[in-house]
């Protein structure tokens, strides 16, 4: 951590312009060693100026760098960027001309690791800043820059502060008996751990809405074969994703689409029709249209309209639509949506029912200031199983150590998700989904 490091920040490939990040103690003098300029306004801190980066075969790019003195950077260190043209080569060379002069390339994630390090942001903010990289909707957006606010991290060490002073109360009771200190109370010990337990159970609530927002909505499109259900795709895309044929069995894959609908992000699945066949290759079809089932979020089973409706088999818990709707012969059936894959009538509804099918109870639409991820629930439920023995343990007579034992464990739960105590696999597991140059 106290070396020198570069990469490119901006995407790789061609374009006007790129940025290339450097930070460490050395980054001055490594761009003193390949920068030059005219300006003697070379060494100020946040101003950008012009000039070239050479090596012993001449000028590689015309350049503006910026330097930004510690602690007042993105990592808390030194650091400096150069933005240069866009290509790859000249990228590359610039990169090349970096590293012989006292960089090494950084690692995934590594820049903001070190604002980790030194202070600069907390464990949830770094992890938002890969959330706005890599948000497709305004909500999810949205979460992530409030995140990135640090509104999360605030709330959490909240918890802890709380925690940490019923922590220290008992502790302080049991180790210092000689001294003036007020009896660990149970009630007032049970109204304290019963607070904070309401508020874990409140972040737990939204973990479903952070995971939609992060991920989407997985949309399994399920039915018998020539119910339509590629034309319903290709309607919700608004383009001709997925072969479409009168011929059953047409689908032997999966076909697997994104599209934002009112804001949400959602994941399509097409799959092959559900029936019995002796065909090999149809049956892995069928298969696997089982198991995107198993994993969706929501089923939309899709039946032909224009079957009689006591023939139809339908399937618990999913969204029942009818097909062809605008064929003279259809049936309707109150269950089930009636749209047209061909007009498009229905369509309105059916998104409308999606979106609403999407959205935890309690949540509107992923508007919620708080919206956790799976690493954050694991760390949340640990600790709310801590509190409930520390609970159990308040009602007994048993030791008071056992339970300043359990709210120890608690404690560290909720730190571990801002870093408070943090450890090397954590560490390694948040930061290696990051970017080179992030």
């Amino acid at each position: 951590m106290n070396d020198t490091i570069a990469a490119i920040a901006t995407p790789p490939g061609e374009g006007a312009v790129a940025l290339i990040r450097v930070s460490g103690p050395g980054s001055f003098q490594v761009l003193d060693r390949v920068f030059s300029t005219r300006s003697k306004r070379n060494t100020e801190d946040r101003r950008s100026v012009f000039g070239t980066l050479s090596d012993a075969d001449g000028m590689v790019d015309q350049v503006l760098s910026t330097r930004f003195r510690a602690p007042a950077s993105f990592t808390g260190e030194d650091t400096v960027e150069i933005t240069c043209h866009g290509g790859t080569l000249v990228t590359a060379r610039i990169l090349r001309l970096l590293f012989v002069s006292g960089c090494r390339p950084a690692m995934p994630g590594e820049f903001t690791r070190r604002a980790f390090e030194n202070g600069k942001i907390d464990l949830t903010q770094a992890e938002a800043i890969m959330d706005l990289i890599r948000a497709r909707t305004d909500q999810a957006l949205r979460a992530a820059s409030r995140q990135l606010e640090g509104q999360l991290g605030a709330k959490i060490l909240d918890l802890r502060s709380h925690l940490l002073e019923l922590v220290a109360h008992l502790e302080a009771w049991i180790d210092f008996p000689e001294e003036d200190i007020d009896p660990a109370d149970s009630k007032c010990l049970q109204a304290g751990v019963c607070k904070v337990s309401a508020s874990i159970r409140e972040l737990l609530h939204t973990a479903h809405e952070g995971r939609i927002l992060r991920e989407g909505v997985r949309v399994a499109i399920v039915g018998k074969p020539n119910a339509g259900k590629s034309s319903l795709l290709n309607r919700l895309l608004g383009s001709n994703r997925a072969i479409v044929s009168p011929v059953a069995g047409t689908t032997r894959d999966t076909i697997e689409e994104s599209i934002v609908l009112e804001g949400r992000l959602f994941h399509l699945i097409d799959t092959a029709g559900l029936r019995e066949t002796a065909d090999s290759v149809e049956r892995e079809g069928v298969a696997r249209a089982e198991m995107a089932i198993s994993g969706a979020d929501i089923v939309l089973h899709l039946v032909d309209g224009t079957d009689s409706p006591a023939g139809r088999e339908w399937i618990p818990q999913s969204l029942e639509v009818a097909n062809k709707c605008d064929l003279p012969d259809f049936q309707a059936d109150e269950r089930a949506i009636a749209v047209s894959s061909l007009t498009g009538e229905g369509m309105c509804e059916l998104v409308a029912r999606l979106v609403g099918r999407s959205q935890s109870p309690g949540v509107s639409g992923g508007e919620s200031l708080l919206a956790i991820n799976s690493r954050h629930q694991a760390h949340l439920e640990v600790a709310l199983v801590n509190l409930q023995v520390v609970s159990d343990l308040l009602s007994t007579s048993a030791p008071l150590e056992l339970t300043a034992l359990e709210l120890r464990s608690a404690l560290d739960s909720i730190g571990r998700i801002v870093g408070s105590t943090s450890t090397e696999d954590i560490l390694g597991e948040i930061f290696s989904r990051f970017c080179i140059g992030k």
